[in-house]
C-alpha cells in the first residue's frame, strides 16, 4: 500500500500539474510550524523563479484545486508562498484501516537489504548505568527496530569501555586492599581462581575511590597509568582480573539493558579490538600514514575546505599505550573483517562529534573500510544535573538508571490499583509496560540533540515522564 507522504504528495502534484506547474515543485513536508499545520509545501517560491509568477499567486492557484481534495482538509496558501496542508480526518481513519488489514501494517520490505551495524551501548566496565546511559539505549534500540522492519540486518554492539586508565585504578585500587592476591605476584604460575574477589557492589564502590585518589596522590595515578600499559601489553595477572570485572560487570549490565527491554547481538568491548591493533599499525606506518609527532604516532586527518581546526587522529601515545583513537578504529578493523557492514552508525553523545570525524577521516584515508562503507554519527543531548552539565559516574551521586525505572513503575502501579480494575499481578505486568513506554516515548518524542536537565532527586525528569504517564487511558 502507498504510504500517507506519497498520497499526499501525488495530490498535491495532481494539484500542481493542473495549474499548469511541473509537478517535480510538488514536494510534502512535515510542517516547521505544528502549530500552524501538520504539512507544508514550498513549492511555489521554487517554481515562482521558473514560471516568472509571485510564489503567492501560484500557492493560491494550487490551494483552490485542493479545495474539494479527498485527502486534505484544508489547503491554504501563506505569504510568501508557502502552502499549509492538514489532513483529512476520514482519510487518515481510512489510511489506518488499510494499515490494518495490510501484512507488516503496510510496511514493505527493501528491495536490497544490507547489513548494518549500530554502536549504541558504551556503558564503562565496573560502574552501574546511570540515567546518562538512556539515550543511548533507547535511540539505538529505536533505530535497529526500524532497520530490521525495513529488511536489513541490524547488529547491535554494546562495545563496553573496558580497555582505558579506569581499568588501570581498578587494578590498583584492588592492589591495595587486596595485596596478598595471586594476580599481583609476578612469579605466580598456577590457574587463578575461577570466582571473582569481588562483588558487584563492591566493584562499583572501588572505580569513583580510586578516581578520587588519583586526583590527589601523583604516586597513585603513576601506578594506575603504569597497571593500564601493563594491562595493555599482556601481563598474565592483569588479564585475568580484567576477565572477573568484565563477567561480573556484564552480568549485572544485561539485567539493567533487559529491564529497559534493549538488546545487543553483540556484547563486546574496546579489549576484543586489541589484537587487531598491532597489524592496524605496521599497515598505517608502511603505507605512509602515520608519523611521529611530539612522541606520539598520529595520522593527519585535516581536509581543505575544513573551516575549523581539525586536529591529527592520534593513534598510540609516547609510549605506546592505545587510546580509545586507537580501539575505535581497530573495532572497525574488526567489524569490517567479521560483518562486513555497509554502514556502521554511532548512536553518542553530540559533543563527540569532533572525534568521530577524526576517526571517520582516518578510517577511510586508511584504507580500514571500503569507499561505499557508510560511516554515520548521530548525536544525542545530554543528560545533566541540576548545574546543567553532564553526570560524571566517578564522581558519584549520580541518579542509577535502575532506581528512576522503579520508581516510574511505582507511581504507575499505584495509579493503576486505585482504579480497583484488575488484579495486583495484572496491575504490575501492566505498571511495568505502560511506564516503560512511557519513559521511551518521553525520550523518542523530542528532538534528538535535545539535551535534559535532572535534579538531584531526578524530579524534573520524573514529572515529565509523569506527564506522559497520565495521558495514557488505560
Amino acid at each position: 500500500m502507498k504510504n500517507l507522504m506519497e498520497q499526499m504528495n501525488e495530490e498535491v502534484m495532481c494539484a500542481f500539474t493542473a495549474c499548469g506547474y511541473d509537478g517535480k515543485y510538488a514536494r510534502v513536508t512535515v510542517s516547521n510550524r505544528l502549530d500552524l499545520c501538520e504539512f507544508q509545501c514550498n513549492g511555489a517560491l521554487a517554481a515562482a523563479k521558473e514560471y516568472k509568477k509571485a510564489p503567492m499567486a501560484i500557492a493560491l492557484e494550487t490551494a483552490q484545486k485542493l479545495e474539494n481534495s479527498p485527502v486534505f482538509s484544508a489547503a491554504e496558501a501563506v505569504k510568501p508562498g508557502f502552502l499549509n496542508l492538514k489532513v483529512k480526518e476520514s482519510c487518515l481513519a481510512d489510511y489506518l484501516c488499510q494499515m490494518m488489514e495490510s501484512e507488516d501494517y503496510g510496511n514493505e520490505k527493501t528491495a536490497h537489504p544490507k547489513t548494518v551495524m549500530i554502536d549504541y551501548g558504551g556503558p564503562n566496565i565496573a560502574k552501574p548505568l546511570h540515567v546518562g546511559h538512556l539515550r543511548s539505549a533507547v535511540i539505538g534500540e529505536s533505530i535497529k527496530r526500524m532497520g530490521s522492519y525495513a529488511g536489513h540486518h541490524m547488529i547491535g554492539d554494546v562495545h563496553m569501555g573496558d580497555w582505558g586508565l579506569q581499568m588501570g585504578l581498578i587494578i590498583t585500587e584492588l592492589q591495595e586492599r587486596k595485596p596478598q592476591l595471586s594476580y599481583f605476584d609476578d612469579g605466580f604460575e598456577g590457574e587463578y581462581p575461577k570466582e571473582a574477589p569481588f562483588t558487584i557492589s563492591e566493584l562499583e564502590e572501588i572505580y569513583p575511590t580510586a578516581s578520587g585518589k588519583s586526583k590527589e596522590d601523583e604516586d597513585y595515578k603513576e601506578r594506575a597509568m603504569q597497571a593500564t600499559y601493563e594491562l595493555q601489553h599482556g601481563r598474565r595477572g592483569y588479564g585475568a582480573l580484567l576477565n572477573h570485572i568484565l563477567n561480573v560487570s556484564v552480568t549485572d549490565l544485561k539485567k539493567n539493558y533487559e529491564n529497559l527491554n534493549v538488546s545487543f547481538e553483540l556484547w563486546k568491548g574496546e579489549s576484543d579490538a586489541q589484537p587487531y591493533i598491532p597489524e592496524m599499525v605496521r599497515k598505517m606506518k608502511e603505507d605512509g600514514f602515520a608519523y611521529i609527532s611530539e612522541g606520539a604516532l598520529v595520522v593527519d586527518v585535516k581536509e581543505e575546505t575544513d573551516t575549523k581546526e581539525v586536529p591529527p587522529c592520534m593513534i598510540l601515545k609516547s609510549d605506546g599505550a592505545s587510546l580509545y583513537n586507537t580501539t575505535d578504529l581497530a573495532t572497525i578493523v574488526e567489524r569490517m573483517e567479521n560483518w562486513h557492514p555497509a554502514e556502521i552508525i554511532y548512536v553518542v553523545d553530540k559533543r563527540q562529534e569532533l572525534y568521530f570525524t577524526q576517526i571517520f577521516r582516518c578510517a577511510r584515508k586508511t584504507g580500514l573500510v571500503d569507499a561505499d562503507t557508510k560511516l554515520t554519527f548521530l548525536g544525542f543531548g545530554t543528560m545533566n544535573g541540576s548545574n546543567g552539565k553532564p553526570f560524571k559516574t566517578r564522581e558519584g551521586g549520580v541518579m542509577r538508571l535502575s532506581a528512576l525505572l522503579e520508581d516510574i513503575n511505582g507511581q504507575m502501579y499505584r495509579k493503576i490499583s486505585e482504579n480497583q480494575t484488575m488484579s495486583e499481578a495484572e496491575a504490575a505486568e501492566t505498571a511495568k509496560v505502560v511506564a516503560l513506554s512511557a519513559v521511551k516515548y518521553g525520550d523518542l518524542s523530542n528532538q534528538a540533540s535535545k539535551d535534559y536537565i535532572l535534579t538531584s532527586n531526578g524530579l524534573l525528569l520524573l514529572k515529565e515522564i509523569r506527564d506522559r504517564i497520565y495521558c495514557i487511558q488505560l
